[in-house]
Formats: C-alpha cells, sequence, structure tokens
C-alpha cells in the first residue's frame, strides 16, 4: 500500500455522478490530493453540496475541478496534468436508447480512449476503469455457469442491447490501446453489477430509478428477470484498492454479490422493511408474453426480452481474495437507497 496519500493527486472523472461522487468521498478520507472533471464547473456546488450530504467526508479543501467532456479533446491535457493515478469512471449513460446505435456506442468508446490518451501523456502510473458486468456476463446460455473475469460478453450478440454492447467495446478497446499503445501504462478494470446504495442528491442515478418507481408505484408488474446487485459504497472502495494494489495491474475484478436477486424478490424485501413507506410496491409479477408483446411498441421492454428468467451467477472471489475486499450484501445496498430516496423527499 502507498505512503503519504497527500503527495499523490487522482483524477476522477464524472464527479457528479453516483459512483464517481463515493470515489472522492472514500479518497478524500484517506488524504488523497483529488481533482474531478465534470463538464461544467457551474455543477461545482452541487458536487460540493452533495460531498457534505454524506455528513462523512473529510479534507474537502484537498479537492479541486477540470471542465471536460468525453465527447471532446478539450481540457483532457489539463486534467491529467501531474496525475499519479486515474479512476475513469464517467460513462455516457443515454436516458432514451437511439435507433442507431452507434449513438451510444462511439461516444463510450472514443471516450474511454480519450482519457487513455491522456493518461499516456501525463505519465499518469494506472488507470482504473470503471467497465461493468454487461461486459462480462450476458453472452452464456447455460444458467449453471459461474460468470468469472474470465468471461466476456460477445459484441456481435444481435441480442445486446446498445449499452450492453458500448461496455463491453470500451472495456476491449482500452485493453488493446494499453497492450499496443501504453508504453508503461498500467490499466485495471472494475465490473460492476447493479449499483444500489446511498444517494446524495434529489437528482437519481438511472441505476436507482426502478427503487424509486417501484416505491412510488409507477411499476405495476415486475418482470422476471434478475440482477447481481452491489453496493456503490463497495464499487468505490474496491476501485481505490485497486489503485492501490500492486497486484491488481493488469487485472479485471468483478463488482458483484454472488447470488442474484429477482425483481420480484427485490419488491418483497422493500415492501416488508418499510411497510406504510412502501404501500405502492407491487406484488404482482410480469407473464414474460406481455413483456414480449410490449417489446414491438418499446425499445426499453425489448431490452428486457433476452434476459427474462436468465440467471447470472457470478464470483467474486478475486476481488476478496487479492484485494481483501468486503461488500456488504445486496439488501444493505438496496435498504440503503430506499432510504435515501425518502430522505430526499422522493
Amino acid at each position: 500500500m502507498m505512503n503519504n496519500n497527500s503527495d499523490k493527486l487522482i483524477l476522477v472523472t464524472g464527479g457528479t455522478g453516483f459512483l464517481g461522487m463515493h470515489c472522492i468521498i472514500q479518497l478524500l478520507n484517506k488524504s488523497f490530493k483529488v481533482r474531478t472533471s465534470i463538464r461544467s464547473l457551474k455543477k461545482e456546488n452541487e458536487v460540493i453540496t452533495m460531498l457534505k450530504n454524506s455528513g462523512k467526508v473529510e479534507h474537502i479543501e484537498n479537492l479541486s475541478f477540470v471542465e471536460a467532456d468525453l465527447s471532446q479533446d478539450y481540457n483532457w491535457d489539463k486534467a491529467t496534468e501531474n496525475c499519479d493515478y486515474i479512476l475513469h469512471v464517467a460513462s455516457p449513460v443515454p436516458l432514451n436508447m437511439p435507433k442507431n446505435e452507434n449513438e451510444v456506442i462511439s461516444p463510450a468508446v472514443e471516450g474511454t480512449l480519450r482519457v487513455l490518451k491522456a493518461a499516456k501523456s501525463a505519465g499518469v502510473k494506472r488507470v482504473v476503469l470503471t467497465s461493468s458486468f454487461a461486459a462480462v456476463g450476458y453472452s452464456h446460455k447455460d444458467a449453471n455457469t459461474l460468470i468469472t473475469e474470465e468471461n466476456w460478453t460477445d459484441p456481435n450478440d444481435k441480442n445486446l442491447s446498445a449499452y450492453i454492447k458500448s461496455k463491453t467495446l470500451a472495456e476491449m478497446a482500452a485493453w488493446d490501446f494499453v497492450k499496443s499503445k501504453g508504453n508503461g501504462l498500467e490499466l485495471t478494470t472494475i465490473c460492476p453489477g447493479l449499483i444500489l446504495g446511498p444517494v446524495l442528491s434529489p437528482s437519481l442515478p438511472s441505476s436507482v430509478r426502478a427503487i424509486k418507481q417501484l416505491l412510488d408505484g409507477t411499476i405495476k408488474a415486475t418482470p422476471k428477470i434478475s440482477f447481481s446487485i452491489i453496493d456503490v459504497r463497495d464499487v468505490a472502495d474496491l476501485h481505490v484498492r485497486a489503485m492501490e494494489s500492486l497486484e491488481a495491474n493488469g487485472q479485471r475484478f468483478l463488482a458483484s454479490n454472488d447470488v442474484p436477486l429477482e425483481f420480484h424478490d427485490v419488491a418483497m424485501m422493500i415492501k416488508h422493511k418499510f411497510g406504510e413507506e412502501a404501500s405502492y410496491v407491487t406484488t404482482k409479477v410480469l407473464p414474460n408474453w406481455v413483456v414480449r408483446i410490449a417489446a414491438l411498441f418499446k425499445p426499453e421492454a425489448k431490452d428486457i426480452v433476452p434476459q427474462l428468467n436468465r440467471v447470472k451467477n457470478s464470483n467474486n472471489e478475486k476481488a476478496k481474495t487479492l484485494l481483501g475486499w468486503p461488500p456488504r450484501s445486496s439488501e444493505e445496498a438496496i435498504f440503503a437507497s430506499v432510504e435515501s430516496i425518502l430522505r430526499f423527499g422522493k
């Protein structure tokens, strides 16, 4: 492990994001100097407010900001200047899926390469890249398959959504770049499941919106899909461990819980735990045929169809063994999401 953390400068891309914010908190609490990229410096106060909302952050004075956008070259040289490490967390997540999947795939791949090129030029030691379980566990056909870091999603699978393809191709492009043009730049990738946990503002990340929609009754019945759920605080912790560990260089790490949960099980957990506050949470399960009919008219339903009744059993032993990573339970992550949604009056 590194000593004299206050001498180290870490760039966290996407400081306004759910995971980016928790990475910043953990780095500041370990006395690192932190620089974060945000698309507009007008968002500085938003970041500071979220840090304070956490109630658990020290050394805010060690945080600085730089304006940079993954879709443009502007300022990435400034963002990476004098940095020892980069946690590349930022990733474009479209609110609505465009008809042309390349509108999602190209920004993800190009944004990742933009950061890696700047990191190489600046002499950064290591980049820890946030990939996704989407890049690992979406091409197996056998429910008994135990998914590990050795697995890759096949980007040529015609059943995949544009988002899943984008995460897969972006991680593949990162490894290719480091191997062929990295010139000593180190890379580690983290592949999280569905990230839940405490949100720090009324603006909800996409992964937590489904929990809100359960709470407010927008979701009338849950489709038969399952998730490997992981707490945002643990994903941030794994990024920091991967940055600090010599053994983590050149490795992928699954940030998942071993046992996936069905959406219906998530709903029932919330309903039983939160009682009156969860009175709108549905107990109904959506038949597969209804999802398939909806898929003819709704793109979001079309993306769900290939995942119906598919179980994705994963193994997080590598992160636990190599990095001593102690993840919380899925229940803790789910309940922390609900508690913070209720806290911010949603």
